[in-house]
């Protein structure tokens, strides 16, 4: 069975992708899964300088996901060349590097810098923080904002371009589209749902944020949605990630039109979950006697419903 998928001209051994924020910068995960053995691992967003994040507390639990402010926290891209990238090479990863700006010229900077550095397959353009003031949101919440941003960073660099699309906007495939035409070679979506929780005793939010990211299980529904939906409006790979906690909710993403998945909170609650889920997707496969995993991308069979609803 052939599990490897191209994401433009980024070749992954298999679709599943560590997402960014969820496996630290990949090695605090080594003791738990061979880093060579997943598609990519994408680091923590990276700013040019590090960066504190918010003060606690920060991450909540909610029924069927996780509710998140950690504003970034990083130990910015001069430091992770030095201290993580060597590590990450010897391991054998496959390096996608999340990327995070305030302005375009941060980005391009970013860009710049990455490119020259020995390890690094691709960059995600974090366009999509719910949980920050400032920085990309404001890019990736417009089509024209998207499109400045992947135009700056596709002539600053030689590596594949994928921005993170954030699902608070009206119509995601939109942002998509722009994100294409600027010249994106793939698009990763969706980042987390803007949310927030309240202690009811105090009155207070639970986070010190007040509002954050939710992730896990309770948005996935609307994350294979939203995939399906881009898959119809851009011709450009789209990674697929949201609440993935089995090799059944990946197939999922990739049947509605994903080339590749990201799983995210799923990690915390069981770092040995790699394993599984190249298991569960091999299994799938030889059941349904199926050679190539990218077979299954955007194979979803839709002509019967809409038959149904026409005529109705």
């Amino acid at each position: 069975m052939d599990l490897s998928v191209a994401i433009g001209s980024l070749r992954l051994r298999n679709p599943l992708m560590a997402a960014s924020g969820c496996f630290g910068y990949g090695v605090e995960y080594a003791d738990a899964v061979d880093l060579a053995s997943i598609g990519a691992v994408v680091s923590k967003g990276l700013f040019i300088k590090e960066r504190s994040g918010h003060p606690p507390q920060r991450i909540v639990e909610t029924p069927s996901g996780m509710l998140n402010a950690i504003g970034l926290q990083g130990i910015g891209v001069h430091r992770y060349i030095k201290e993580k990238l060597p590590e990450l090479r010897r391991l054998g990863a496959t390096n996608v590097i999340n990327i995070c700006g305030s302005t375009l010229d941060e980005y391009v900077e970013l860009a710049r810098i990455l490119s020259d550095a020995e390890g690094v397959h691709a960059l995600e353009i974090n366009i999509s923080c719910p949980n920050i003031k400032e920085g990309g949101i404001t890019f990736g919440c417009s089509m024209n904002g998207t499109f400045d941003v992947v135009s700056a960073v596709k002539k600053a660099t030689h590596l594949p371009v994928i921005p993170k699309l954030t699902p608070n906007v009206t119509d995601v495939a939109s942002i998509a589209k722009a994100a294409e035409d600027a010249g994106a070679d793939a698009v990763s979506l969706v980042n987390t749902f803007l949310a927030m929780a309240i202690d009811v005793e105090t009155r207070r939010p639970k986070l010190s944020n007040i509002v954050g990211g939710l992730s896990g299980p309770a948005i996935r529904p609307i994350a294979v949605r939203m995939v399906y939906e881009c898959r119809r409006a851009v011709k450009i790979p789209i990674i697929g990630m949201g609440g993935i906690a089995t090799a059944t909710d990946a197939l999922e993403f990739i049947i509605a039109g994903a080339s590749a998945v990201q799983v995210g909170t799923a990690n915390f609650v069981d770092p040995f979950i790699w394993t599984k889920l190249i298991e569960g997707l091999r299994d799938y496969m030889g059941r349904h006697r199926i050679a190539r995993v990218a077979e299954l991308v955007g194979s979803i069979d839709t002509t019967k419903r809409e038959k149904q609803w026409t005529s109705s």
